[in-house]
């Protein structure tokens, strides 16, 4: 569907076309996994703008273009923040350098291709395509004008994002710099649980090693031992 079909003609930069985020479970559970992600990878730099089914307007006229809303796209060099969506000229004229895509089974091959085209002619570097039904990963590389596939694509590592590509037969993972995986923010959940609990019980050994500590002191006291010497 054309993104500006259902555009209120009054707004001359809408934030919204109506439409869902996402068509089916696997695929929004892939766009907040990667954005919730990169947003960890990049808390402490401030310069750093993620963000997920954002309107992107590239140029003020919407007679030469309509917006794109990326499923996730990184803005280096842009302030993180609220926007109700990515004005290029009013972000110093900064295009995201990093845009991925999660497939659902309605995207046409007319559509990707329109996609990877304003992608190629509005300055992204990097383009990600996943397809999360039949595992299929693209990537798309800025060389000179004009986004390259590139080949090799197990262990790639994103040259912006710093981040690592498994690809196997069943299923991609993505990692961190540190190798820490992506998590989903399910994941990520009981792992600060399980990390919160394992603090309480260190907490808990350490206040009884102490109380045990007070008791032998006591005793030694009663005895006439000073403990201290």
């Amino acid at each position: 569907m054309n993104p500006l079909s259902r555009i209120d003609p009054d707004d001359p930069y809408p934030q919204s076309d109506g439409e869902p985020m996402a068509e089916n479970t696997l695929q929004y559970d892939w766009i907040v996994k990667l954005k919730e992600n990169l947003e960890l990878r990049f808390a402490d730099r401030p310069d750093v703008f993620v963000a997920g089914d954002l309107f992107w307007y590239p140029v003020p006229d919407r007679r030469i273009t309509g917006p794109l809303a990326p499923d996730v796209m990184v803005a280096f060099g842009r302030p993180k923040g609220p926007r109700g969506c990515y004005k290029q000229w009013e972000e110093g004229g900064i295009a995201p350098q990093v845009v991925f895509e999660v497939l659902s089974p309605s995207n046409s091959a007319k559509e990707l291709r329109d996609k990877r085209d304003f992608y190629e002619t509005y300055g992204v570097e990097e383009y990600y395509l996943y397809d999360p039904e039949r595992n299929r990963l693209e990537v798309w590389l800025r060389q000179g004008e004009r986004l390259q596939p590139v080949s090799h694509l197990n262990g790639w590592v994103s040259p912006r994002l710093g981040i690592r590509f498994a690809l196997s037969r069943e299923r991609l993972e993505v990692f961190h710099p540190d190798g820490s995986p992506f998590r989903s923010p399910l994941e990520m959940a009981f792992l600060a649980r399980e990390e919160r609990a394992r603090a309480e019980q260190a907490d808990l050994r350490a206040e009884q090693e102490h109380r045990r500590a007070e008791k032998l002191a006591a005793r030694l006291r009663a005895l006439g031992i000073d403990p201290d010497v």
